[in-house]
């Protein structure tokens, strides 16, 4: 019997989309281009790469703003413009695929002041949030966070929540976060959205979860300096026999 034909995942797409680029292919070989300008200066480009790998097909090296390649690290920030359209967009280089016509702008990083503050002395309720982060009260509901996520996380909904002082559901909502910075990036009230839900993620983690039984034997057992001896082992073995002994580990079943 045949097997059934599953659907590929957005990492495959996106990694099949590399492959023209990092593999090397012939000009003729490719069906289709399109014209992307970066910069203010045009190229042509395969169409279906990432615009990722299409600047870099473009003779743009990269030497920050691409950690993972490919995956989802934040770091590839990207504002576009499509031709004949006045409204600035936002994406990750690594996921968005290139269009013809594209005006692309990249950006080094998304600056955002990040407060300073010790949650062991700061009370669990909803002060803390707006205590350091006074501009959520600012929200005017608008979803411009939420539609700018690459993530599809509802940034809006969480940022109700920290308004609301609930930090359990803002913690499970914003969880995802890549702080990739897009949703602070459109925010017209200038909240940092992705330093709130790690505050009250913090929040939560300290005040709001019971500690996990598993995690207090744990505790005991590194107390006790049960793997104080196999650590010593690792400590001192060779480079050749941590390979042998991380290709021997027994993994965890799915």
């Amino acid at each position: 019997m045949a097997k059934k034909k599953t659907e590929k995942s957005v990492m495959d797409r996106i990694a099949e989309a590399n492959k023209p680029v990092t593999t090397g292919v012939d000009e003729k070989d490719i069906k289709q281009w399109v014209m992307i300008y970066i910069m203010g200066r045009g190229y042509k480009v395969p169409a279906d790469l990432t615009i990722l790998t299409a600047m870099e097909f473009a003779g743009y090296r990269f030497v920050r703003g691409v950690g993972c390649r490919q995956g989802f690290c934040g770091a590839c920030g990207t504002v576009y413009r499509k031709a004949g359209e006045y409204k600035l967009q936002t994406g990750l280089a690594c996921q968005t695929r290139v269009e013809d016509g594209m005006y692309l702008v990249q950006i080094p990083f998304s600056p955002a002041k990040k407060p300073i503050y010790n949650i062991q002395k700061e009370p669990y309720d909803v002060s803390v949030l707006l205590k350091y982060f006074p501009e959520i009260a600012r929200c005017v509901s608008c979803n411009t966070c939420s539609k700018a996520c690459p993530q599809d996380i509802e940034t809006m909904d969480y940022i109700q929540c920290a308004l609301r002082g609930d930090f359990e559901e803002l913690a499970e909502i914003s969880f995802d976060c890549i702080r990739c910075g897009l949703c602070a990036m459109r925010c017209p009230a200038e909240i940092v959205q992705y330093n709130v839900g790690q505050l009250g993620r913090r929040m939560y983690g300290r005040y709001g979860l019971k500690k996990p039984e598993h995690l207090k034997v744990r505790i005991k057992e590194l107390e006790a300096k049960k793997f104080d001896k196999e650590l010593d082992v690792l400590e001192k073995a060779s480079k050749e026999k941590l390979v042998e002994l991380y290709a021997a580990r027994v993994r965890e079943k799915d």
